[in-house]
């Protein structure tokens, strides 16, 4: 059944499909573990932990008990798993007594325990526990600097996992020889469990020279305790994070719930019901977010053309690496097409504007298009918070510029100033669905009719 011809109404659309593939409450029932005989305990940190463990709840008739840390706005209510809330990115006080109660309980159990673990992304600043001689607030400004800098999500959590004590597969460390069963949501690309999260329930391939390489690559200084810790550790002098072979994970088990790939396979199935062909340029992609916005517009610009250029335009982008296809493309792109990714892109941030990546996405992909007049694209994060503001993301229409000079505003000095936010909130073309708790990072779609 068609879903009309309104490109933001179907753009929103496949947006809201992608998020409801993710939904914990659809994945955990039939997949949880044989009730245990002995004590039996749940712990979790990230965007979707809340709406993991009210899931649990549902599914599970034993005794049950544990600790799950979501950020703010993100909480749900529970009977017999305490849900706290704490700060996203930046780790605050409510984090760190969370993931120390999380620790001293996860060390109080026995062989004939279970311990449950629900992961999803935003756990690696959620679950805040620094390493001896480290403190919350080194931390805090750490972590402030790599947001800037344009660091990767797992460049970023190399550097988390070695100025941890819970992080890095130290979690599941400390619950043995309890058995370890995790669940996870995941945000990264290429799902990492190492990386989800910084992977606290299993083992954790990076060490401490390469998160001082991440520091140094991109020139962030950070407080001397921090330093002090990561060259103590690349000196051998602090132990290193559980390594890949290590007995203490024999026994446990990973179960991947969700991935931005399982996302963009609903937004696809989706779009052919109203009619519209879905390409799927990949799941995984990343880079400076603007620079893809750009990219994807010259894309999406070659296919309105179809043909040969359509063609031409494909390949050129994957060349580039800013389309990933896991198969081949048989066919012709030519409109109605939606170019569907997933992924996380980074913001290096030099102006003092509002935004996130997906809108930063977004204004580069309007500027490149120039009013393009058969291209509307979407971009929004699934857990409903694009960066740290109050929007999942943004409308571009082949008005957006102009629209946008006629309010006054210029695209390119917002861009500049990392401002997508106050150009589209101008517009009133933001994307605002509340907390959708869950997240497979990135959605983006683009629409050639």
């Amino acid at each position: 059944m068609s879903l009309g011809p309104d490109p933001p109404t179907l753009l929103r659309t496949l947006f809201d499909a992608a998020v409801a593939a993710a939904d914990p409450a659809r994945l955990l029932p039939g997949r949880l573990p044989p009730q245990s005989a002995s004590r039996t305990a749940v712990v979790g940190a990230g965007k979707a932990a809340a709406s993991m463990a009210a899931s649990v709840e549902r599914e599970w008739d034993g005794p049950l008990e544990g600790l799950v840390v979501t950020r703010y706005g993100h909480g749900l209510s529970c009977e017999r798993i305490e849900v706290v809330e704490a700060a996203h990115p930046v780790p605050d006080a409510a984090g760190h007594g969370a993931a120390g109660r999380i620790l001293e309980l996860a060390r109080g159990l026995s062989a004939d325990d279970l311990l449950i673990c629900l992961i999803s992304g935003g756990g690696s600043s959620l679950l805040a526990l620094p390493a001896h001689g480290v403190t919350l607030e080194d931390k805090q400004v750490l972590i402030k600097a790599l947001l800037r800098s344009g660091a990767t999500i797992a460049e970023m959590n190399s550097v988390r996992k070695h100025l941890s004590a819970i992080k890095g597969g130290r979690l599941a460390a400390a619950a043995h020889p309890a058995r370890v069963v995790t669940y996870v949501i995941s945000d990264v690309p290429g799902d990492d469990p190492a990386a989800i999260a910084s992977g606290p329930t299993v083992p954790d391939p990076t060490t401490y020279r390469e998160a001082l390489a991440v520091l140094d690559h991109y020139g962030v200084d950070g407080p001397a305790a921090a330093l002090q810790h990561l060259h103590a550790g690349a000196a051998g002098e602090v132990g290193e994070t559980p390594k890949p072979g290590d007995p203490t994970f024999a026994g446990d088990e990973l179960v991947m719930l969700a991935t931005a790939a399982d996302a963009l396979k609903a937004a696809a199935g989706c779009a052919r019901a109203a009619g519209v062909s879905p390409l799927v340029l990949g799941g995984d992609l990343e880079g400076e977010a603007r620079d893809l916005g750009g990219s994807h517009a010259a894309l999406a610009i070659g296919c309105a053309r179809g043909g040969e250029t359509a063609l031409i335009a494909l390949r050129e982008a994957v060349a580039r690496g800013v389309a990933h296809l896991s198969d081949p493309v048989f066919f012709v792109p030519q409109a109605p097409l939606v170019l569907l990714s997933g992924g996380e892109t980074t913001v290096t941030v030099r102006g003092s504007g509002r935004g996130g990546r997906d809108t930063e996405y977004l204004l580069g992909l309007a500027l490149a298009l120039d009013g393009h007049p058969a291209i509307s694209a979407l971009a929004g994060d699934t857990d409903g918070i694009d960066g740290s503001e109050d929007n999942a993301g943004a409308l571009v229409t082949p008005d957006t510029l102009e629209r946008s000079r006629q309010a006054g505003v210029d695209p390119v000095a917002s861009l500049a100033a990392n401002d997508a936010y106050g150009l589209f909130a101008a517009l009133g073309d933001l994307v605002v669905t509340g907390p959708t708790r869950t997240n497979v990072n990135d959605f983006r779609a683009v629409l050639i009719l």
